[in-house]
């Protein structure tokens, strides 16, 4: 391994990620040799630059961070992966983790603590925001299934079950049961509250 650690940024506003860049470059060890603003972006540029740590913020347009994670992590598992959010939501932690996150952490962490977070994972180590890790250990496990959540990410922007039957290639009948399923689960009135109170949570 080269003595230098090689850092993709992937961030979409461009002042937090240039301000981050800014501060990773002061450390004498790290070197930021990308930066993208789109999720759909990242696992090309881990490619072509050889990174050996991927920051990576959640929301992002393409696709999510906790995504582009998965992608990295299936295709170079070598690779290490920093989640970052401003979110501080249980959930996220539970599902970046199953996506192959070695770290999570929320941005407004010191530049130092950072920087050490990059040295820890390359060193084989896991970071997590310890605040974080409680409030996930106090949420419990996400209780809604794979296609649950599917169904109620299609519904967020208001499609008909109709549209939502069409667009996952089910049944309405099907769909119908899926965001019943989701409502009961999450103790709603409807899946507009379903979707909100899923999302909170970082379940979606």
């Amino acid at each position: 391994m080269s003595p230098t650690i090689k850092v993709l940024l992937a961030e979409d506003q461009s002042m937090v990620r240039e301000a981050l860049a800014a501060l990773l470059g002061l450390e004498p060890d790290i070197e930021v040799v990308a930066q993208v603003a789109r999720g759909d972006e990242v696992l090309a540029a881990v490619r072509q630059h050889d990174v050996d740590v991927a920051l990576l913020d959640i929301e992002m347009p393409g696709c999510t961070g906790i995504e582009a994670a998965a992608q990295v992590h299936k295709a170079l598992p070598a690779v290490k992966l920093v989640v970052l959010t401003t979110f501080g939501r249980p959930g996220y932690l539970r599902t970046a983790m199953e996506a192959g996150a070695d770290a999570f952490l929320v941005k407004d962490a010191p530049a130092a603590q950072l920087a050490a977070a990059v040295r820890k994972v390359l060193a084989g180590e896991r970071v997590i925001d310890p605040t974080l890790a409680a409030a996930a250990l106090a949420e419990g496990a996400n209780p809604l299934t794979d296609r649950e959540r599917e169904v109620l990410r299609a519904a967020a922007d208001g499609s008909t079950n109709a549209e939502l039957a069409t667009a996952l290639h089910l049944s309405q009948g099907t769909v119908r049961n899926y965001l019943s399923t989701a409502i009961q689960k999450l103790a709603v009135r409807n899946r507009a509250e379903a979707v909100r109170i899923a999302r909170e949570k970082g379940w979606l």
